[in-house]
């Protein structure tokens, strides 16, 4: 009922905002910007081509999704700009407006760099709720996930488990039951059900994106560390809300240790509490990130040796474009090892702060 409800409003947006003509917007250029179109265009014979500007463009949000280049021209998918101003109130327009960057817009401008980001020509400071490449990457994600899932729990709500799987089920349940008994039960326990909806959706929900953004054009929405960071930051709320007596009482006033001690110990367990939301964030973000750049670069080598020598350009193009081939199955692997790694190291976190104490900890404590 939630994916059907969804689905027409999200196309009624995005129908609005992605007309034809925001589509081809980057093809049809306004005529007074062809002469500064001619001067880039030379601008970019002189200087040649930049390999970085392609792979950070690749890599990081916009807001623009880009699709194809025809006859030289980007063709790209113009998102929403939902802007607040303080003064003007909230603002909503296409991204076709800013004509990729080219053109101010109603007082607003793009800004390129590292952070692609929308500022106000007078200073104002503005928030910035738009739709970006990897919001919408999310929201095509999380609408896959609740397809595929709903209409898996249908399946056995409807036959059983007794009855044999079909379809994603078939697919869908060597995966569940690896969730729950190498991951759930030897880190969690007789807990693990109560757990069990977070891990799967933290699996599913990265692996998805993982493999998304291995799609021609796709989006690097797990290679964004303002999402891994997201990620993470869920999963330390519910490591300590879920923390019981046993874990503080090791974590604030650690048993059997002298009262000197505590004193350098005590503040280095804060830290580590903190430390491992940060391992989960960086972890997945860095080696999600580098894998893009990494066949981005390699791909990116027939380009600079074509700018030496045709020659060289054209020899190295089978080296690259099949080491280029390796890399992507292997990052269809690494997609699903990331996915499973943090899902696994946040069983580990959250079952140490659920862990009962043993009987060698009471009797301790007791003496």
């Amino acid at each position: 009922m939630i994916v059907k409800r969804l689905f027409p409003l999200l196309v009624a947006i995005f129908t609005v905002f992605a007309t034809p003509q925001n589509l081809m917007a980057a093809h049809e250029e306004p005529a007074h910007h062809e002469a500064a179109a001619h001067g880039d265009a030379a601008h970019e014979e002189e200087k040649g081509f930049n390999a970085s500007e392609v792979i950070f463009s690749h890599i990081g949000d916009s807001h623009y999704w880009h699709l194809f280049d025809w006859n030289e021209h980007p063709v790209s998918l113009s998102l929403p700009v939902i802007i607040y101003h303080p003064e003007k109130g909230m603002e909503f327009f296409s991204a076709s407006k800013f004509h990729h960057g080219h053109e101010s817009y109603n007082g607003y401008h793009i800004e390129h760099g590292m952070k692609e980001k929308i500022v106000s020509e007078d200073g104002a400071s503005i928030i910035d709720f738009s739709i970006t490449k990897n919001v919408l990457s999310m929201i095509i994600s999380v609408v896959l996930l609740l397809v595929i899932m709903t209409n898996v729990a249908k399946k056995y709500k409807k036959n059983g488990v007794m009855k044999a799987p079909s379809g994603f089920q078939n697919a869908l349940e060597p995966v569940l039951n690896f969730i729950r008994d190498e991951v759930a039960k030897p880190n969690l326990g007789s807990k693990y059900m109560k757990f069990m909806p977070l891990l799967l959706t933290l699996f599913f929900f990265i692996w998805i994106n993982n493999l998304l953004g291995l799609l021609p054009g796709g989006a690097n929405f797990t290679g964004n560390i303002a999402v891994t960071a997201c990620l993470a930051i869920i999963s330390f709320i519910v490591m300590v809300v879920n923390g019981n007596k046993h874990f503080w009482g090791h974590l604030l006033n650690p048993p059997g240790v002298p009262t000197g001690v505590k004193l350098l110990l005590v503040p280095i367990e804060i830290i580590s509490l903190f430390i491992k939301p940060v391992a989960l964030m960086i972890r997945l973000f860095a080696n999600m990130m580098a894998g893009h750049i990494v066949i981005l670069s390699v791909i990116s080598m027939i380009f600079i040796f074509g700018g030496i020598s045709k020659v060289a350009g054209w020899g190295f193009a089978p080296v690259s474009l099949a080491f280029s081939i390796f890399m992507f199955f292997l990052e269809l692997l690494v997609a699903a090892i990331q996915a499973f790694i943090f899902t696994n190291l946040t069983a580990v976190f959250i079952g140490q702060a659920v862990e009962e104490a043993h009987h060698h900890d009471e009797a301790h404590a007791e003496h």
